[in-house]
Order: structure tokens, then C-alpha cells, then sequence
């Protein structure tokens, strides 16, 4: 499996696609960022076209289970990022 992309690589990778330098890259991809995850906490969520769909789902209370002691707790509910890819994109992976 390849090594994920680091901020580093992904903002060069983003200059040379856009034809502007790293400092123009880093902006977009900090206000990308930005817009994200305002959208996402206040519980909306952003699709990436061609990508996928992200947005923040609740958990209802449940019980889970120590692992190291065996024993039974409550977990309050919370709520956890989701994202679904898209079809386009998962279709390029396989074909």
C-alpha cells in the first residue's frame, strides 16, 4: 500500500495543478479546510464532487465493553464524522 500524501506533498502537488505557487496552495487548502469543518460541526454536511460526501452523524447511548476487564459501561451518545465516497471516484480506483 502507498504512503498517504503528506500537507507537504499535497500542497506542491496542488500548485502545480492549479499553476500558482505553494503559498496560494496552502491558503486554498486551509480555507477548503476551514469551510469544511464550520459546515460539518454545526452538524451540515459538504460534498466534494467527484469525491464523496462529508457530514457529522449522532451515536445514540449504547454499552460497550472493557476489553481488559470484561465489564459492561454506558457510552453517552456523541456524534462522529462520516464520509461517503462517490461513485466516480470508486469506480477510478477499480477500473
Amino acid at each position: 500500500m502507498a504512503k498517504p500524501l503528506t500537507k507537504t506533498q499535497l500542497v506542491a502537488a496542488l500548485a502545480e495543478e492549479m499553476g500558482v505557487d505553494k503559498k496560494a496552495a496552502t491558503s486554498a487548502l486551509e480555507a477548503v479546510t476551514s469551510v469544511i469543518t464550520k459546515e460539518v460541526s454545526g452538524g451540515g454536511a459538504v460534498t466534494l464532487p467527484g469525491v464523496g460526501k462529508i457530514y457529522c452523524r449522532e451515536r445514540p447511548e449504547r454499552m460497550v465493553r472493557n476489553p481488559a476487564t470484561g465489564e459492561q459501561i454506558k457510552k453517552d451518545a456523541d456524534k462522529v464524522v462520516k464520509m461517503t465516497i462517490a461513485k466516480a471516484l470508486k469506480d477510478s480506483v477499480n477500473g
